[in-house]
């Protein structure tokens, strides 16, 4: 017997039809409200109804399929003369199937690979970004309740949980897409849930330089730096693509090499075999239990790692961090929240001081200077582009100041009548120091690649 004929039979057994609605002239809003109203009372019935273990012995399309079949009879059963139309009907039965298996109304959008970015602001406004961009969505929930059983369903997925002793939380989809979720008493108005969605195909080198992310230049010095074992903080705000980024330039680490990625909420996408991921831990209900970043970038020193790979320095293990890269682990990766490159070495301070470590400013900002050999600043634009803006290299210290040198650069000249950035990428004509440590690794730039490029003229 399969899953719809005993679904059905038990919904013989069930209890009398649900009164409907009165259909009469009401506003649009009423007509939501009616179609809200019939789609939940479906499908609280249907999980009454339905046995959660016969759905983890099917597929997902079959799942699909059941349960429309059983939703499809209940529909017409108990709500023959509902207000709905043929369309509405279709689109019901689809958001059934949502609720039960999937995301409910943000199903479409978890879908939708034009879209990077799901922002629920509240129960009734959810947004989505597409090209940098930010659009309201007719999608909405029920109620905060509503609301409350998908963010529930998504972090438990991945064994955490949010509740009034913990209201905010870190998770990810299983298809590695990145969730933050905070209820109150710290969200005022209701649960809020922000989704950054990471496409299955994840974007490489020459795509990037397709969207005019960089030139094929810099892609080319990029992939030495990396090649070359340079330590290297890619640098950027919310948004800038600096994720992105660390995953384009992991293609460059050799397969004959060890990784060992740290991240709070899984989300890398490296290509290579010999990778181990290692992701952070909160703590369980009683307060006990939390593994740190720092707690990680500690331990995987002791993994003979050839290359460290860490999501994103936030707070103290910015100093282990340092010290791999001080003591044998060159070649490391990292990113960090900042506006500029000289706004990354202060983060790095602040997060260094964090450690409890009693070091005078002179010492730390050696350290760093010591430790990272190049910061890539990424920036989103205000048309929703985003690109390198910089390539900067650390020279080392002069006086109580780290000196950088700028390699590349993004020179914005305006913006179009369409609302498009223009602008071009030059170099400083300033030949880097690491070019030497290029050249004995093979690696040999003509000299023509570090001269700078004349202001193109703007059309009228």
């Amino acid at each position: 017997m399969n899953l719809a004929a005993r679904l059905n039979k038990k919904s013989n057994k069930s209890t009398n039809p649900t009164a409907l609605p009165k259909a009469s002239d009401k506003k649009n809003t009423d007509h939501a409200d009616h179609y809200f109203d019939i789609k939940t009372r479906i499908h609280d019935r249907l999980i009454d109804m339905i046995d959660l273990s016969l759905l983890d012995t099917l597929s997902e399309l079959e799942m699909r399929a059941e349960v429309a079949k059983v939703a499809e009879g209940l529909l017409w059963e108990e709500f023959q003369n509902a207000p709905l139309n043929l369309a509405e009907r279709k689109r019901m039965l689809s958001e059934i199937q949502d609720e039960v298996i999937g995301l409910g109304p943000l199903e479409p959008y978890i879908k939708d690979p034009t879209v990077n970015d799901i922002l629920v602001n509240g129960y009734n406004q959810v947004y989505v970004e597409r090209a940098g961009k930010l659009e309201a969505t007719p999608a909405r929930f029920k109620d905060d309740n509503h609301l409350r059983k998908i963010i529930d369903r998504i972090v438990s997925m991945v064994g955490r949980r949010i509740d009034e002793s913990q209201p905010l939380c870190d998770a990810r989809l299983l298809d590695g897409s990145r969730v933050n979720a905070i209820i109150p008493p710290l969200a005022i108005d209701g649960p809020s849930l922000s989704i950054r969605k990471f496409s299955k195909d994840p974007l490489e080198t020459a795509d990037l330089i397709g969207f005019g992310a960089f030139t094929e230049g810099m892609a080319e010095l990029m992939d030495g730096i990396v090649k070359s074992r340079l330590n290297v903080l890619i640098s950027g705000g919310t948004g800038s693509g600096k994720t992105t980024l660390l995953n384009c330039l992991s293609r460059s680490i050799p397969e004959d090499e060890r990784i060992v990625t740290i991240e709070d909420a899984a989300e890398l996408q490296l290509k290579q075999d010999h990778v181990v991921r290692l992701e952070t831990r909160p703590a369980n209900i009683e307060g006990k239990g939390e593994i740190s970043m720092r707690e990680l970038v500690k331990n995987c020193l002791r993994m003979r790692p050839d290359r460290i790979i860490v999501g994103e320095c936030r707070s103290s293990e910015a100093l282990d961090m340092l010290q791999a890269m001080n003591t044998g682990h060159d070649g490391s990766l990292t990113t960090i929240h900042a506006n500029t490159a000289r706004d990354a070495l202060m983060r790095l301070e602040t997060m260094i001081s964090m450690a409890g470590l009693n070091l005078n400013p002179l010492s730390m900002k050696r350290y760093i200077s010591s430790a990272i050999d190049i910061i890539i600043q990424a920036t989103r634009m205000v048309d929703g582009s985003r690109r390198v803006i910089s390539i900067q290299e650390i020279t080392g210290m002069e006086g109580e100041m780290i000196t950088m040198q700028e390699i590349f650069a993004y020179e914005q000249t305006g913006v179009s009548a369409e609302g498009k950035v223009e602008g071009y990428f030059t170099a400083r004509g300033i030949r880097p120091k690491f070019a030497e440590k290029l050249e004995r690794m093979g690696y040999n730039f003509p000299a023509s690649m570090f001269q700078a490029t004349p202001k193109p003229e703007r059309k009228e």
